[in-house]
């Protein structure tokens, strides 16, 4: 169980990769095969992307490797570095926090207005469901990250 914890976004990466790998490789066989398209896979391949981006920031944000720009932190003395990580782990959770909460008001708007996806004609909310739960992984692991680094055993790119 403890696996599954702590590599979930890692097995939902693995798996929506594969998905769409099949998904796209299927469509490549059918357009040249028969000179026709599964033109609904987009949506799918689209909706994939987006999950997977949202799972691979938290894999990135539990190791530390998220985008960051050094150069205030390089610059600045010893002393200080360690009370700029910790504003700038606060404003992380914040993102994220807002990032989860305002794709959470989305689901909630699907799902109350019953829009359906444009080429499957799906409930969009289907796609959408795992966002919010991807934002507050993020910002989960982000924590985890912030906590290692702040306890000193951990790199996190910085010398907190």
């Amino acid at each position: 169980m403890r696996f599954l914890l702590d590599e979930a976004e890692k097995i939902v990466c693995a798996v929506l990769f594969l998905g769409m790998t099949a998904i796209g490789f299927a469509n490549v066989v059918v357009r040249y095969g028969t000179n026709y398209s599964l033109a609904a896979t987009e949506e799918l391949l689209t909706n994939g992307f987006l999950l997977l981006t949202v799972f691979g920031a938290a894999i990135a944000a539990r190791r530390g490797e998220h985008l960051s720009v050094t150069l205030v932190h390089d610059l600045l003395p010893r002393a200080l570095r360690k009370p700029l990580f910790v504003l700038a782990a606060a404003l992380s959770v914040l993102l994220l926090a807002l990032s989860a909460w305002f794709s959470w008001q989305t689901l909630t708007n699907q799902l109350s207005s019953g829009i359906r996806s444009y080429a499957l004609g799906l409930p969009a909310w289907y796609y959408q469901a795992a966002v919010p739960f991807g934002f507050a992984l993020i910002l989960i692991r982000y924590l985890q990250h912030a906590w290692t680094v702040l306890r000193g055993t951990g790199d996190g790119g910085s010398d907190a």
